[in-house]
Parts: C-alpha cells; structure tokens; sequence
C-alpha cells in the first residue's frame, strides 16, 4: 500500500513526487519510458518557477541552460514584432530538465516503475488499485500526470477524449545562428513554430499545427516546404540549419479543450489537469506551479479526500482558468493568414497590449 502512485513523470509528476516524499509519503511514480528522453515541447520555462525550483534543490549552477529576456513574433509574411519579456525565463531541453528531476527523485527516496504503461485505475473502498500489464498496486490517492492524451483518458471516459482534436505537435533540435536571448514565434497558414536556445548551442524548434495540413501533403518533410516555408524567418531556419534528429519528435490530436482536475477521485495535474495553448510559452511552468498547489493540498488535506477534492478544484481553476481561456482566445487570432496579418499590425501600433497578453498568460514568483 503506498501513500500516492503518480501515474506519468514529466515536470508535474516528478515534482509532486519531490514534495511529497519529502514531506514523508510513501510514493510510486510509473513512466512508460526510460529517462532521459525527448518530448514534443516548447522547452522554455518562465522565471517566475526558478525560486520555488532551487527551493526544490535544483542546482541552476550546474545548468548549461540559457537566459530568455526577448520575444519576437512575425506574420505569415515576415513581418515582425519584438518586446522585452517583464519576468523572462530560461531555456533547456526536456531530455536534460527531466532528467535533473529524476535524479533529484531518486535521492529523495521515490519508488520509480519505468517502462510500464498504466491500463487501468479502479477506485474502490476509498483507495485505489492501479493496474499495468503485468502487476496490480495500491493505494490512497492517485496523481494523474501522464501528459496531453493517452489511453487511459478513454478508459477514464474523459469528455475532451471523444472529441477529436485537428492539432499536431512537431519538435526538433537543431544548431543554427539565432540569438540566444530570444524566443521567437513565427506564424504560418494553420500554425505557428517557435524557436528558443537550450543547453550545449542547440536550439527547440517547434510548431503546432492541423493534421489537414499533413494530410494535403502527405509528409512531414513536404508540408513544411509547402507551408512553414512561406514564412522568410522559417525557411531561413529550415535551410540553414543543423537538424539533429534523424527524425521529429511527433505527437497527434493535442487538444485545449477544459478538461477536469479530478475524474473519479483521481487528481489531475499538468497537461491532464489543462493545456495551455503553446503560443503562451508557459506550459512547463504552469506544469510545476500545478504540481506545487497540488503537493500542498494533498499534504494539508490528506485525511478528508472530499476536502481535498473541493479545495484543490478551487485553487486550481483560480490559480490556471484565466490562463487557458486567454490563451485558447488569443488562438483564434494565429493560424489565419489574414488574422495573423491584421493582429500583429494592431499589436504593433497599441504594444501594451502585447504585454498585457504576455502577462494575463503568465503567473507571478511562486
């Protein structure tokens, strides 16, 4: 019987783990992979996250990650916008932060099952019983933190799942001359790419965009010659850059669509608690805030799950439900060549509101 299980170990699942092991619970966390290992992700993390990280024991000093003070966003056609970032940020890949996480994990005394898939999670005489293909295991509460959509959002009967989803996640890294202070976001028909630095002179290069997109042009390779391209700023990386995987990191049917924080007593946190739209830039850090306000519920409340559940929903919804509105709203304006267009002109001329935006979609210093 252990205290928690945590069903996925990304940022949420590995930090909550943290917190609680250090407060004296007893924790399971099952991974389907092996770490380190890449994800499709924008690999840019707010600052408003690095005090409550090196309060973690995150040694940022033996970090090659690099400092994001600038943004930059273009139109379709190439026109460009740039402003400084209030709080900025820092960027480093998913393969090497995860990573850190773990170790840091280990040292702390968490149990790890890697390379196990979880098929089922059935509640029952208030505790559950997780189930992978080849083992059953127990416990009192149940942290869902498996990311953007697996196989157990349909078993759950999750209500985002049945929806289908027209969206794609496309990740590289490369080498190339960008400076290493910027992050920028280039749009094009039906998508935006966003490129940033990382550790080691590499840089994330990666776009969202619709499966119509991939289907008109049968593959990956063509349908950014014949879309992404358009844009001067991204055929210009596409050509005279480095690419370092043999192949992309891919991910199907990503969807923003509300979903719940608690679905049958589980308690959901990061990508399976909300996505954040990738254009906000802060979904690494909306991971790790989401795994501390969990941590402390569950640690303040861990003897009355219906107080727990109320409390949770409620700091969760105050704390992230402006965030992913604004940024499932602000969208709408990307994508379309003509929106695209007419939204960076009026940014241009009126660019409080640009900060505003960039503000509304991130948190302060926790």
């Amino acid at each position: 019987m252990y205290d928690i299980i945590i069903v996925g170990g990304g940022l949420a699942g590995l930090v909550n783990s943290i917190l609680l092991s250090k407060a004296g619970k007893k924790v399971l966390l099952i991974e389907r992979k092996s770490y380190p290992f890449h994800r499709v992700c924008g690999e840019y993390i707010s600052n408003e996250t690095r005090p409550f990280l090196a309060s973690l024991g995150v040694d940022f000093s033996l970090l090659n990650y690099k400092e994001i003070s600038r943004f930059q966003f273009t139109s379709p056609s190439g026109k460009v916008l740039e402003t400084q970032l209030d709080l900025g940020g820092f960027g480093i890949s998913r393969y090497t932060f995860d990573e850190v996480l773990y170790q840091l994990a280990i040292k702390n005394g968490i149990e790890f099952l890697l390379e196990k898939s979880v098929e089922n999670v059935e509640f029952h005489n208030n505790h559950f019983t997780v189930s992978t293909n080849t083992e059953n295991f127990e416990a009192r509460y149940v942290i869902g933190s498996y990311g953007k959509r697996t196989k157990l959002d349909a078993t759950l009967k999750r209500d985002f799942f049945g929806k289908r989803s027209p969206y794609i996640g496309v990740k590289y890294h490369i080498k190339t001359d960008f400076p290493k202070d910027l992050i920028a976001l280039h749009n094009f028909k039906d998508g935006y790419c966003g490129i940033s630095a990382i550790e080691d002179d590499k840089y994330c290069l990666c776009y969202l965009t619709t499966r119509e997109n991939l289907r008109q042009h049968g593959t990956i390779a063509k349908m950014e010659k014949n879309i992404l391209w358009k844009n001067p700023h991204l055929k210009k990386i596409f050509t005279e850059s480095e690419f370092l995987y043999d192949k992309p990191e891919v991910i199907n049917e990503i969807s923003f669509a509300p979903k719940t924080t608690i679905e049958n007593h589980i308690l959901m946190v990061g990508d399976s608690a909300g996505l954040i739209t990738p254009l906000c830039g802060n979904g690494m850090a909306m991971a790790i805030h989401g795994a501390k306000i969990l941590s402390e519920h569950l640690l303040k409340y861990f003897d009355d799950r219906k107080q727990l559940e109320e409390n949770y929903q409620k700091a969760w919804q105050k704390t992230f439900a402006q965030r992913l509105w604004v940024g499932r709203t602000v969208q709408k304006l990307f994508g379309n060549e003509v929106l695209s267009e007419i939204t960076l002109l009026s940014l241009k001329n009126f660019k409080p509101a640009l900060r505003m935006i960039i503000r509304a979609t991130h948190g302060k210093i926790i």
